[in-house]
């Protein structure tokens, strides 16, 4: 009987119990068995019972996981017990071959069902937890007692025989016994705490508060230690992924530790216990504070890590066992056997077992396992820990920003600029800094390690190699620190490049009409050209970073075995030489990485130094009324997350007292409270330099009325308004508000500041909607118009993300938010700046003397508009920063004669203006017009607006689940092609074959050391047996090649022939390495360069409907964004593809070479691999959009508060706003929670994968080498497979990073697909006359023209003949196409009947840069570009000095200009925001007198000039253009009434046609209604 359970050996007589029933070594074995048996008798019914009843109930809901007391020691102790139990099966085994005649059972059968009772008693107690039912654990107690009684009972005896700890049964035995005593120890803590079994009460227990709230569904804090180290509760989520998109709500909220505001307090807290009593002054240092706050995970970070790294060196380790004992395994030297035999069984000693090469594959196995696990744990908790500090710092920023004293913002010593690098960069770099810290201190300790086995491998010769390593460290930190200094200077030059760009776009319709793209255009490429230079030495240094990495290791080795050659006269034994080779591969990653570390470490100090700096920096004056700010805003934002109860049980009551006293009530005379809100008593007021811009003020602003503050430009009435709001430092004097006004005041600044949020939020700012006062509101405020054009009414975005409005339209929106806001007191900055006259008398009765008045509310306004004075209450002049009068109108009537004169007269010709304005045409009604052509023509594009969509969507309509998925997950070879092929073809070839080649070359080089290492080996046996043994090619051929007469000095030959070859593979295996290196670089450089410059010059190069329907934002981002990626993005992640794909596909291919049946085992692991990978990339790119949509919100309301602080402290509403902000930062957190948590859960994967992998390979060469040549081979075999586990993620990651990067090639492709204009003309540039068009004569002729061919003609068969020199005015409502026919003299339209003829030639014929540079127009809206006034008015340098200065002199605006400093070359900021609108308007018309053409077309050029300016203008057109033919598209009649002829159109048709003096005479005619409405 060959299998029986005490074995069956002749001499011995295993079942006699003669000596007693214990001392038969194999009952106690039998009687091991009993416990497993009961338990799984047990469990097993009770198991199936339970999930049957489960199965049929839904899933149960997560909010029934609690953990038992001891729920982590319980499975960490149950997972030692099984690797235990490994243990003694293997060594059960090992000792049943060992030695005995026939099988022994009862050696390892007790160990096999202690594992499985093992294993089903954690699914067990799993299955209890979930269900909360801890009654049934007593099974697992009774188990834990029994075992533990049986294990002793074997101890016992086994000491009682005086088997020792030399021996390994009895050490396993002993660890057994700890164990169940433990587990014992356990299970009697849950009776304890639970009080389950006798107790009269049991207790009662809540699952954690996060897990009641249904929304958080981020659960690696609460579930089982099993599933926190897989993450396998992620499997749903990423397999899901694949059905639908993941969306926010699928990612849920985070759990209350994680959150924003839990982080802040603790950091908060942190940071404030270090200002101490005696001194408040110190600066709290933020190192100190960041590590009492998240120190502890960090600290268990940095454990894991180093049981990580510990456990990595096992590797080369069990490599070089398995070499070592290939072939020595079954022989036991006799004399040990008769010594080592206990109860008729083997014992072996503990080094014997690991002598076993199948004990080592199963161990490096493990080892492999657990190493990678505490890996992704170690970097999980960096990771969490990062993202709670990021949270707690941008609170702190948030915090900080809100108290910011506004003249730090306006003098510019913190800028918005400033502030948002340090909400984007420096809290980033923090968070990254964490991540990377563990490595700090785990890095030394690895390498240390490293060098110590190779010196115990190799000896002294280990150490050259290691040096060389060393050595070459410094070298890696100075390419990392130039790669960081080049990346800041690329990013210099593409703000620069991008700050252009956005001025070409903004002022792309002034380009082509003056023909100067191209000079724009190539100003862009200049700077594009810098930006590629400094991307050359980036991808240079890349490549060299690169080339390090994957040369060092080659460079090692190669000096290694070099120097060994030479010290010991031979090369190494295969044993130690891979052993070796892998401890290298090990070595290089933490030098590599270390030099990163470094790096951010350096740049984490530098971020700290910027955070303490503005931490530390001014904040606002504290009011009395300002005192309950924070702590207000504490408690509101603690109701709305219902933290309170955790808040409070962890800070006793502190941060509720904190510093929140009622704002002390001042005493007031009676006369005063009744009839004053505000009162300035005294006031000298500074914005933070000393010099005080505001002195001497003493007004009243009384009760309920409106108060006006007029005065000249820059005489200080806005800082008057903010002085009074607090806003301005007080050196002097102090400003009383009567109690109850002053909770919150209703601001409209002059600047008008919106939010990026649907136009209804803007309105009514957080305070409840109420329908009726919405409705007067948006009235009174003729918003309703405006309203009606957008695409959503009142629910569209508008702002950075949504739709750009105009000024009038934001001033308006913002006016009506301070109406809206039920508010003792209103101040309006100016409200009329950006309206015209219409709105602003019906804002002024409507709204001001209505709405407001009706409910009682002190008005203060500041206004321009000296005709409202009559409605004024109270007036308050200023002067230079001083009152000059205040009183009522009546009062300065009487008093200051001098002053109400002046007055009366800027008012008559206010009057004027009044009357002469026109009712048809506003300007308002132009911002409208904008407004509607940019949706008009939206409309039309709105299929090609989803342009990712663009393309599937002309691959399969039918649109049902499978497409979707299939659409998802596969990858877009497409683009990639695209991408490749703008590289260049010559590139992409020299990449491949270089790449192939450099791995082909490593393989070769690793394969010759095995070969040279085994003949070695085999010369030396050879030599011992007489050279029987020369059966082996390598040894053979080496003998021949060597031409020996003799076999004997072949040995010795093989050596010298074998050095040199090697020497000359690795040298050209590094040269190889620099060309890959540089070769994928370039490539991307060449990619990069040819995308840039095609979209370039698509863009600009494209007709001016295209800037119509595309978004600005969106062409911007290509610019930006997009380029940024393929810039500096792809090229890293496509040669980290290559190359982590080849290393795999070489470690697999050389595998099989050694044995081919390893190909087998593949089939499984490859099947699983496709999976992984597919459902990863999927849910990865969906995780990461997710990531940026987040991150985007989140940094703009960061900016938009640094805006619109003052709105927001004058309104009281910085506690809403901080809710806002820590909503913000948790969804962006979640989101990026999520997506580390999902790369864990990929690198998990592939990792068990990779250790499967091992685990095959290892197991197939033991199995299929037999001859002992082999050793070199089996060596190579498992340093291959070693490196897999690596690089098997790498792969995964990176293509799922390259798919979403190739999104920005496909998004820069698709607008390279745009149309051009048709530049070239049917006639040739040098036919047409130099001086053309000469006298300016116009002929339109059946003229018919549409914007698009898709949409209806805006001109319908228009007909008009001008003579030369004749002034023109055109007229009509708004949308009746005179704009397009101005456009339509410049081409810029689809004329697609008729023609438009100017001195006999046919404007389409022309070219268009011809037609183009020989007209000039005015348009509306001002451009200027940021430069010189000269390069303004004339960029192609063509005109000297004194025509730039008569025509500035035409323009008025001669001295203004020679008062600037550098007269003609003075600075234009960008967009001329530092000019007022009119004189950018007359900067405007100087151009067109530049460029002296005979034809001069003004686009309604007045709309936004003052009466007085645009008399003038009337007359120098009037004169300058005396004899040239002047168009004027007209906004107010009265400005073409002495013009030579008006047209008057309606509809795309021309309705009249005369002399302005004809068309007045026809009553009923539509000029003449005009001219009356006029009137």
């Amino acid at each position: 009987m060959a299998l029986s359970f005490c074995g069956n050996d002749l001499n011995i007589n295993a079942y006699s119990v003669e000596q007693g029933v214990l001392n038969n070594g194999c009952f106690v074995d039998a009687l091991n068995l009993v416990p497993h048996v009961f338990l799984l008798f047990i469990t097993f019914p009770i198991l199936f019972i339970g999930w049957g009843s489960q199965s049929s109930k839904v899933q149960i809901h997560h909010n029934t996981w609690l953990h038992f007391p001891g729920h982590n020691l319980r499975w960490i102790l149950t997972f030692s017990l099984l690797f235990v139990h490994v243990c003694e099966f293997a060594e059960g085994i090992v000792s049943n071959n060992r030695m005995m005649q026939t099988n022994h059972l009862h050696l390892f059968m007790p160990a096999f069902m202690g594992f499985i009772a093992a294993t089903t008693s954690v699914v067990y107690y799993h299955n209890i937890e979930t269900s909360n039912f801890p009654k049934l654990l007593l099974v697992l107690f009774i188990y834990w007692v029994l075992a533990f009684i049986t294990k002793s009972i074997k101890l016992w005896k086994f000491a009682e025989y005086s088997v020792g700890l030399q021996h390994l049964r009895f050490c396993i035995t002993a660890l057994l016994v700890i164990l169940y005593g433990l587990l014992m120890a356990v299970e009697i803590n849950v009776i304890r705490v639970r009080k389950y079994v006798f107790f009269a009460n049991p207790q009662k227990v809540k699952p954690p508060e996060d897990l009641q709230d249904l929304g958080v569904r981020f659960l690696q804090p609460f579930v089982n230690l099993l599933s926190k180290a897989t993450y396998w509760w992620m499997n749903p989520l990423i397999i899901g992924a694949h059905k639908r998109p993941i969306e926010l709500k699928k990612i849920g909220k985070l759990p209350i530790a994680m959150r924003a505001l839990t982080n802040y307090l603790r950091l908060k807290d942190a940071y404030e216990d270090q200002r101490t009593a005696e001194d408040p002054d110190r600066s709290p240092s933020i190192w100190r504070s960041m590590y009492r706050a998240f120190g502890r995970p960090i600290l268990l970070s940095s454990t894991f890590r180093y049981l990580a790294d510990l456990l990595g060196f096992a590797g080369p380790l069990c490599i070089s066992g398995i070499v070592k004992y290939l072939n020595t395994d079954n022989e036991v030297p006799a004399t040990d056997k008769s010594k080592e035999t206990y109860f008729g069984v083997y014992f072996m000693s503990s080094t014997e077992l690991l002598q076993n090469t199948s004990v080592l594959a199963v161990l490096l196995f493990l080892a492999l396992v657990l190493q990678r696990t505490f890996l992704q744990a170690s970097y999980y908790v960096t990771i969490e820990t990062g993202i709670n500090l990021r949270g707690a710092l941008l609170a702190m920023i948030y915090n900080k920003i809100l108290r910011l004293s506004t003249s730090n913002m306006s003098m510019g010593e913190m800028t918005l600029g400033q502030i948002n690098n340090l909400v984007a960069i420096e809290t980033n770099q923090l968070m990254w800094f964490l991540f990377l810290c563990p490595n700090l201190w785990a890095m030394p300790v690895q390498i240390v390690m490293g060098v110590i086995l190779l010196y115990y491998l190799l000896g002294s010769s280990a150490l050259v190699g290691a040096s060389v390593i060393v050595l070459l460290a410094p070298v890696q930190y100075r390419i990392a620190t130039k790669l960081a200094d080049t990346q800041k200077s690329t990013l210099e030059h593409s703000t620069d490049r991008l700050k252009k760009t956005t001025e070409i776009l903004k002022g792309i319709k002034l380009l082509k009409l003056y023909a100067w793209e191209n000079i724009f255009c190539d100003s862009v490429e200049e700077t594009r050209g810098k930006e590629l230079t400094s991307l050359k030495t980036f991808a240079f240094y890349t490549s060299m970073s690169i080339f390090m990495n994957a040369a060092i290791p080659i460079a090692a080795v190669l000096s290694t075995f070099v120097t060994h050659h030479f010290i010991n006269k031979s090369g190494p034994s295969p044993s130690e030489a891979f052993a070796a080779l892998a401890l290298f591969h090990i070595l290089v990653t933490p030098l590599f990485l270390l030099s990163t570390v470094v790096r951010f470490a350096v740049k984490a100090l530098v971020s700290v130094q910027k955070l303490g700096e503005f931490l530390q920096s001014d904040e606002i004056g504290d009011d009395s009324w300002r005192n309950g700010d924070m702590s207000v805003s504490l408690e509101a934002s603690k109701k709305h997350l219902g933290a309170t109860k955790a808040i409070n049980r962890k800070q006793p009551m502190r941060y509720q007292m904190d510093n929140y006293e009622q704002p002390t009530r001042r005493q007031m005379r009676p006369t005063e409270t009744e009839d004053v809100a505000v009162k300035v008593s005294n006031g000298f007021f500074t914005w933070g330099s000393n010099l005080s811009t505001l002195s001497d003020i003493n007004i009243r602003i009384p009760t309920g009325q409106l108060t006006m503050i007029v005065g000249q430009v820059g005489c200080g009435k806005s800082s008057l308004l903010l002085a009074m709001l607090g806003e301005m430092q007080s050196i002097d004097g102090r400003v009383h508000w009567s109690d109850k006004n002053r909770y919150s005041v209703a601001y409209a600044a002059q600047k008008s500041w919106l939010l990026n949020a649907t136009v209804e939020d803007n309105i009514t700012f957080g305070s409840p909607f109420n329908k009726q006062r919405y409705k007067t509101v948006i009235d009174t405020c003729s918003l309703q118009l405006d309203i009606d054009l957008l695409p959503f009414g009142d629910q569209t975005e508008i702002g950075e993300r949504g739709i750009n409005l105009s000024g009038g339209q934001r001033q308006r929106i913002c006016v009506a938010r301070a109406l809206y806001q039920n508010t003792n007191i209103v101040f309006l900055d100016d409200p009329f700046s950006a309206l015209d006259i219409h709105l602003s008398d019906h804002l002024m009765q409507e709204g001001i003397l209505k709405f407001l008045q009706d409910d009682k509310r002190t008005v203060v306004l500041v206004t321009h508009k000296l005709q409202y004075l009559i409605h004024a209450d109270w007036i308050i002049a200023m002067k230079d920063g001083t009152v000059l009068r205040e009183g009522t109108l009546k009062d300065i009537q009487t008093h200051d004669v001098e002053l109400y004169d002046h007055w009366k007269t800027l008012m008559n010709r206010q009057d004027q203006g009044l009357e002469k304005d026109i009712q048809q045409d506003s300007q308002t009604t132009l911002e409208r017009k904008t407004l509607r052509r940019a949706f008009y023509s939206r409309e039309a594009k709105n299929q090609v607006d989803d342009e990712d969509e663009e393309e599937e969507e002309e691959e399969e309509e039918d649109d049902n689940m499978s497409t979707t998925t299939n659409r998802r997950s596969k990858i877009p070879w497409r683009v990639c092609w695209c991408y490749m092929s703008s590289g260049g073809f010559f590139m992409v070839f020299l990449m491949v074959s270089s790449k192939l080649l450099k791995h082909s070359v490593i393989v070769a080089i690793d394969c010759w050391l095995a070969s040279w290492t085994s003949s070695k080996n085999q010369s030396t046996g050879a030599d011992m047996s007489n050279g029987t043994d020369m059966s082996s090619g390598t040894s053979l051929a080496t003998v021949i090649s060597s031409n020996a007469t003799l076999p004997t000095p072949g040995a010795l030959e093989n050596k010298d022939y074998y050095l040199p070859v090697f020497i000359v593979l690795c040298a050209a295996g590094i040269t190889l390495c620099l060309l890959t290196s540089l070769t994928v670089e370039f490539l991307g450089l060449s990619a990069a360069t040819n995308l840039h410059h095609n979209l370039l010059n698509k863009i600009i190069h494209a007709p001016i409907r295209f800037f119509d329907i595309t978004p600005l934002g969106q062409i911007l981002n290509r610019f930006s964004a997009d380029t940024n990626i393929i810039d500096q993005h792809i090229p890293p992640t496509l040669e980290s593809l290559t190359r982590s794909t080849l290393l795999c596909l070489s470690a697999i291919g050389v595998i099989s070479f050694i044995t081919p049946s390893f190909l087998i085992s593949l089939v499984p692991l490859a099947v699983a691999f496709y999976f992984i990978q597919k459902y990863f990339r999927v849910a990865s790119k969906d995780l990461q959009d997710l990531d940026d949509s987040t991150q985007l919100p989140l940094l703009c309301h960061f900016s938009e508060t640094a805006e619109g602080l003052t709105t927001i402290r004058a309104f009281r509403h910085e506690a809403r706003f901080k809710q806002r902000m820590l909503e913000l930062t948790d969804t962006n957190n979640t989101a990026y929670l999520f997506l580390s948590a999902a790369n864990r859960w990929l690198e998990v994967r592939t990792d068990y994968l990779g250790a499967v992998i091992v685990l095959t390979a290892a197991v197939t060469l033991i199995w299929t080498t037999k001859s002992p040549s082999t050793g070199g081979l089996v060596g190579l075999g498992l340093t291959y497979a070693l490196t897999v586990t690596n690089y098997l993620n790498w792969v995964v990651r990176n293509l799922a990073d390259l798919e979403v990067q190739m999104a920005a090639v496909k998004k820069v492709n698709s607008f390279l697909g745009t149309e051009s204009e048709n530049y070239e003309g049917s006639m040739d540039a040098s036919q047409v006359p130099e001086n053309w068009p000469q006298d300016g004569e116009i002929k339109i002729q059946d003229l018919c023209v549409r914007y698009d061919p898709m949409l209806k003609p805006v001109l319908k068969h228009v007909n008009a003949y001008i003579k030369p020199g004749q002034k023109v005015g055109i007229c009509g409502r708004t949308g009746s196409g005179k704009s397009s026919l101005s456009l339509a003299f410049f081409n810029m339209v689809d004329i697609f009947e008729g023609k438009i003829v100017i001195d006999g030639i046919d404007i389409c014929k022309l070219p268009l840069q011809t037609l183009r540079s020989r007209l000039s127009i005015i348009l509306q809206d001002p451009v200027l570009f940021s430069g010189s006034i000269r390069f303004n008015l004339d960029p192609e340098r063509m005109c000297t000095d004194d025509r730039l200065w008569e025509a500035l002199e035409i323009a008025q605006l001669k001295n203004m200009v020679k008062a600037l400093p550098g007269g003609i070359d003075a600075v234009v900021t960008e967009g001329g925001e530092n000019f007022s609108v009119g004189q950018r308007q007359l900067f405007c018309l100087a151009r067109a007198f530049v460029r002296k053409s005979s034809i001069l077309i003004m686009d309604e050029a007045t709309a936004s000039i003052d009466m007085a300016t645009e008399n003038i203008l009337q007359k120098v057109v009037m004169t300058a253009f005396a004899d040239r033919t002047v168009v004027t598209i007209a906004h107010r009649v009265h400005t073409i009434l002495t013009a030579d002829l008006v047209i008057v159109m309606k509809r795309g048709n021309i309705l009249e046609y005369d002399k302005p003096e004809t068309l007045l005479e026809q009553e009923d005619g539509m000029f003449a209604s005009f001219v009356k409405a006029d009137m």
